[in-house]
């Protein structure tokens, strides 16, 4: 390939060399412009691409916005659970999006984060809805590979996935292990694209996992990813069903689960 036409996405990157713009630095700003104190998030936090978890707490009375956090782009609610407080972030699609809160939330004091996004069936373990704890995703996405050198998966942790997924046995829901394909482009998953992940034994695909588990990886992180698998691609009438308030209940089921997971391995 030549240089003109070689992608600026897998040139040099010096991987070693700490970025100029930093998370601390833009909350720092951010806390200035908006005149908020410096305070930390809960411990746990949660991604919610979809959203719906957030609305379910909000619109059940479980959650109040968070007055001290400083994101620009991000409004975060905090939560009480069995006793845990957690901090949830909605609508942070994409794994560009994902991993700039990641970023953010870690910089902010969070120790744990859990991510939870909406799927597509791609080698069928159920009937939707069901959970994948992801513990490898394909790296179909441009963020992971400014973290990290060209690999084909990122990988979840294998002491954290142990202790998840022992937890996880408890959902009422089925929870699955297994992989997903990590893509940036939703409405370019073809045919070809689709019979390939098949062929490797991937059971959904997202736009997070992949990003997130090598930003993990890199910043020495803890960080796991489900995916709720809930539809066909839209093959199917009646596709995108989560269930029960919106699949809220059991996805805060499998929160419970990463949670207790995450503080027996640290325990």
């Amino acid at each position: 390939m030549s240089e003109e036409a070689a992608s600026p996405l897998f040139a040099a990157k010096a991987y070693d060399e700490p970025s100029v713009f930093t998370p601390e630095s833009l909350l720092d700003e951010a806390r200035r412009q908006k005149d908020r104190p410096d305070e930390p998030v809960p411990e746990v936090c949660i991604l919610d691409p979809d959203g719906d978890i957030v609305r379910y707490l909000r619109e059940t009375g479980q959650a109040e916005q968070d007055p001290t956090w400083p994101g620009y782009h991000t409004d975060l609610y905090r939560f009480t659970r069995n006793g845990q407080t957690y901090g949830i972030i909605g609508c942070a699609v994409g794994a560009s999006f994902a991993v700039l809160v990641a970023e953010q939330l870690f910089a902010a004091g969070c120790a744990f984060v859990i991510s939870i996004t909406s799927s597509g069936q791609i080698q069928p373990r159920d009937d939707p809805p069901y959970f994948v704890l992801i513990d490898r995703a394909l790296r179909d996405e441009g963020t992971s590979h400014h973290y990290s050198e060209p690999e084909q998966y990122a990988t979840l942790d294998a002491d954290l996935r142990s202790a998840v997924e022992r937890e996880c046995a408890a959902v009422s829901r089925p929870v699955y292990t297994g992989a997903t394909w990590t893509t940036d482009a939703p409405f370019r998953e073809t045919e070809t694209a689709i019979e390939q992940a098949r062929s490797e034994n991937i059971l959904a695909v997202e736009m997070e996992a992949a990003a997130l588990y090598t930003f993990a990886a890199v910043r020495n992180r803890p960080v796991v990813c489900f995916a709720h698998v809930t539809n066909q691609m839209g093959q199917v009438e009646e596709d995108f069903e989560k269930g029960e308030a919106n699949g809220s209940r059991s996805a805060l089921e499998v929160v419970k689960a990463a949670t207790a997971g995450w503080t027996t391995k640290t325990d």
